[in-house]
């Protein structure tokens, strides 16, 4: 017997969970419902707040996709001109009280950069491309239609004639973002209580595109951390290589210490860092965009997996079950990991199993957990964070993943442990491992870098860089 599912949200976590449902369950219609008119093309959108900054895909996200998609997902984003980079020597990076990461000749984690726009697109495209049984609308979606026990269907507005005003179905899945209002949805059929969590550190993120510029193609990811430890508002910035031959140019910072929407400005903000190499690189580069700002950053966590009472056959994924600061570039690949937990459930057990909402909703909370814990550590340590009171477990967090880190900069023991855990292709635990906690407890056994290792090759290009920008004709 045929069966329908709805799915809220047509970003990355909604086009991962109809994948999810389209390749398990064959026979199940599948209606992806999103307000927004989606773009034909890799375009920014509305409906991603944080669509013009920096993402990155981390390897357990890209992993937990190629379960998805007949073909995988590495090879299309990267045939779209996606850049894949190794975290262990492709990219620079200054850490906030240990120097800078030595850079290791270790194939281990790696990770996949673009544009937000363009991610979208390859999913959406493959996505429509193998699943006959999936179709995309626009809709707004005002409600749940059941009660505490079931959930079968939503109430909607703005939709076209095929779908009315309501859309029954045997399985809802809210994708819709971090502006879901779930809660009140599930308040509306008798669920309260939901344990929620917020944590905002007052991040603002401002960006800028530029041209890659000529003989800097393979200039290495250069990453300034923020400084969680010095009382001070975080600060930081990231030239990040993306499709088309370009550079997206990030600046980051807390409350009190946000980065400007002026170029003039934005430049400063970056050359006032603890470092000038990201200034010294895009100086003379070409701008091909203005200053984009945005300020959705908080951490968000609802515990609807501990809730007492959960109606089936409805699920909450993405941003709109936890939505995490967007500078530890986690949440995609939280997405993703909760859909393959739906892919391989489904197909164990299909979609009219008993409590499946609920063990998928389970699964899905490890891979937040870990995310989570990652990103509230370092947030609750900066001043006039709202809702950041550490509890004993941040600050244990905070501690370790500290003394990782500084044992990170010069042991590669250290640095894979890392690198895997905030990857997420393996939980916390991975930093307990023999090597990885010996190198922890021990420290760094090569000396602290305070400058970039850089290669020859690489120092060459940085030092003509700075030449051109100090030419009379550069301009910022």
């Amino acid at each position: 017997m045929s069966q329908k599912a709805v799915v809220i949200g047509a970003g990355i976590g909604g086009l991962l969970a109809a994948a999810a449902l389209s390749r398990a369950a064959p026979e199940t219609e599948v209606l992806v419902l999103d307000r927004d008119v989606l773009p034909d093309g890799p375009e920014d959108r509305r409906g991603v707040p944080q669509g013009r900054h920096a993402h990155l895909l981390m390897a357990g996200g890209w992993s937990a996709m190629e379960t998805l998609f007949e073909g995988g997902m590495r090879e299309r984003l990267l045939e779209a001109g996606a850049r894949e980079i190794s975290l262990g020597s492709g990219m620079l990076a200054l850490t906030p009280d240990a120097g800078w990461f030595h850079r290791y000749r270790w194939n281990g984690s790696r990770m996949i950069t673009c544009t937000r726009a363009l991610l979208d697109w390859v999913v959406r495209d493959a996505l429509l491309a193998q699943a006959t049984n999936v179709s995309i609308h626009r809709a707004t979606v005002e409600g749940l239609i059941g009660d505490a026990r079931r959930v079968r269907g939503v109430r909607v507005s703005g939709a076209d004639s095929v779908l009315g005003t309501q859309v029954e179905a045997d399985f809802v899945v809210d994708t819709s973002g971090r502006g879901s209002h779930n809660l009140r949805w599930l308040r509306d059929i008798g669920v309260g209580g939901v344990e929620e969590r917020k944590v905002d550190c007052g991040l603002t993120n401002a960006t800028r595109i530029y041209r890659t510029p000529a003989g800097a193609e393979s200039f290495p990811l250069t990453m300034l951390q923020a400084n969680p430890y010095n009382g001070r508002p975080g600060r930081s910035a990231m030239v990040l290589p993306i499709e088309g031959n370009r550079w997206m140019v990030s600046a980051g910072g807390t409350r009190g210490g946000e980065p400007p929407s002026d170029p003039q400005g934005f430049l400063k903000y970056i050359f006032d860092l603890p470092h000038p190499i990201v200034g010294r690189l895009i100086a003379g580069a070409e701008p091909l965009t203005d200053v984009a700002v945005s300020r959705s950053t908080s951490n968000v966590r609802r515990y609807f997996e501990k809730s007492p009472v959960w109606p089936e056959r409805l699920l909450v994924m993405g941003d709109a079950l936890a939505t995490f600061n967007p500078a530890y570039g986690q949440g995609m690949s939280v997405a993703a990991l909760g859909a393959r937990d739906l892919f391989r459930t489904l197909r164990e057990h299909g979609v009219s199993s008993p409590g499946l909402a609920r063990r998928v909703l389970q699964d899905a909370a490890r891979h937040v957990d870990t995310a989570w814990s990652t990103a509230v550590a370092m947030d609750v340590l900066y001043p006039d964070t709202k809702g950041g009171t550490p509890t004993l477990a941040d600050r244990l967090a905070t501690v370790f993943a500290r003394r990782l880190t500084q044992a990170a900069t010069g042991s590669l023991q250290a640095a894979a442990a890392l690198y895997d855990i905030t990857s997420l292709t393996a939980g916390p635990t991975r930093a307990l491992r023999p090597g990885a906690l010996l190198a922890t407890l021990n420290g760094s056994p090569l000396p602290r870098l305070t400058e970039p290792p850089l290669l020859p090759s690489e120092r060459r290009v940085l030092q003509r860089l700075t030449e051109a920008a100090a030419q009379p004709h550069a301009t910022p």
